[in-house]
């Protein structure tokens, strides 16, 4: 049976090759998450979906789906894209290839694609891009399954205390330990992140916090737009 998908808000994630003249498209839809389509012609030169399938642009897309891969039939962009140059640019697409490598096609999160869509306008006005990625990162991982556990151990339910230090297990939480120390993270630190009050002096560990806890969720596999830039 096919689904008719009908003006669908959408942003294109990444695009590759298909065929001599297609395009699979990887899109990051409103109501309906991570989907993927094939855009047939859309590299030719007088596609009209040549200069709309791109990165950022805010788009209505309608696809015909029958198996995992559906099938373009309307794009259009419906906003003018967020302005986003240098370091902007690197954490836009940073956001998309977190989006790509993190959530499953087809499991929709309507929250999440509103903090997308908000945090692109953020980056084009120039706001402090870690607070962003950072608090972006926790609500991502918390939609996904991946809660981070940031107010209590996670071994004995005691509360994180401001003046102590952690070990962070990724996929249990902060232990106690006896000081500062490599890849060791503050309770005030932690506190900040369980708050989003994210003051500039912990915004360090908090990067070192998510890289580890991406990382163990990614089973490893760097993510190709850190090399970009220091996200």
């Amino acid at each position: 049976m096919v689904s008719r998908i009908q003006l669908e808000p959408a942003y294109v994630l990444h695009s590759r090759s298909f065929r001599e003249t297609s395009l699979i498209v990887e899109s990051f839809t409103r109501d309906h998450g991570r989907v993927a389509v094939v855009a047939r012609g859309a590299k030719s030169p007088k596609s009209r979906w040549r200069n709309v399938l791109q990165p950022f642009r805010p788009l209505l897309m309608s696809w015909n789906q029958k198996t995992d891969l559906g099938t373009l039939t309307a794009a259009d962009q419906v906003a003018s894209p967020p302005a986003l140059q240098g370091q902007a640019l690197y954490c836009g697409l940073y956001l998309n290839e977190l989006l790509m490598r993190l959530m499953h096609r087809g499991d929709p999160h309507v929250e999440i694609f509103e903090r997308y869509r908000h945090v692109l306008t953020e980056l084009s006005a120039d706001m402090p891009p870690q607070p962003l990625l950072r608090l972006f990162e926790k609500h991502l991982l918390e939609a996904i399954g991946y809660a981070l556990l940031l107010d209590r151990e996670y071994k004995n339910g005691a509360e994180i205390q401001p003046g102590e230090w952690y070990d962070y297990q990724a996929d249990r939480g902060p232990i106690l330990s006896g000081g500062p120390g490599k890849g060791r993270i503050s309770g005030n630190a932690l506190l900040a992140l369980q708050t989003e009050q994210l003051q500039a002096e912990y915004l360090p560990e908090l990067r070192m916090l998510m890289r580890a806890v991406i990382s163990y969720h990614l089973g490893g596999k760097p993510l190709a737009s850190q090399s970009l830039f220091s996200a």
